[in-house]
């Protein structure tokens, strides 16, 4: 049987998840399904291959392209030349549960294109009579962090939300490291 000490931490946690996912409901900028969806520029696409945690190779009629996710920013898995950071693989195979081989939304805020000529999206896929914004829900899981690139900024109030209800509750990039093998 566990001892008091590991029945309180556990206690502990779930309450902090708990108090995670009522905010989440609560209307708080950070809720996986938010009740508005894309509101600006949108084209369908497919995506082709996840990259890793915010970047993706899409098709959207014009031959695959590689995409980055606006407004977050993931741990690195495939950078050539550095070893992979921690939770880069768990926020690769994140986004490939959400993502791979869908049909997807992709919004446009003021930026085309960053500097290495990726395509700069907020994702957005159909869910039930809603949609999923990708790129919160993968903050929100603790899988990337909220990063402002301007003037890509319009929804940054909401992936600030998701990240800091994230690290209140010690999930992903914000829990316990896991110790090295």
């Amino acid at each position: 049987m566990p001892d008091a000490s590991r029945l309180a931490g556990l206690a502990l946690a779930l309450a902090l998840v708990a108090t995670a996912v009522a905010a989440c409901d609560a209307g708080d900028g950070a809720s996986a399904t938010p009740a508005a969806g894309p509101s600006g520029r949108t084209e369908r696409a497919r995506i082709v291959r996840v990259v890793d945690g915010d970047t993706v190779i899409i098709d959207r009629g014009l031959g695959n392209e590689r995409l980055r996710y606006i407004g977050i920013d993931a741990p690195e898995s495939v950078t050539p030349d550095t070893s992979v950071e921690f939770m880069g693989r768990e926020a690769a195979a994140a986004n490939a549960a959400l993502v791979d081989g869908r049909e997807v939304l992709l919004e446009r805020d003021v930026s085309d294109r960053d500097r290495f000529d990726r395509l700069l999206r907020y994702v957005w896929l159909p869910e039930g009579d809603g949609w999923l914004f990708v790129n919160l829900e993968l903050v929100r899981q603790g899988y990337a962090s909220a990063v402002s690139f301007p003037p890509d900024i319009s929804r940054m109030d909401e992936l600030r939300g998701a990240e800091r209800v994230a690290r209140e509750a010690g999930i992903g990039l914000w829990g316990p490291a896991t110790p090295l093998p």
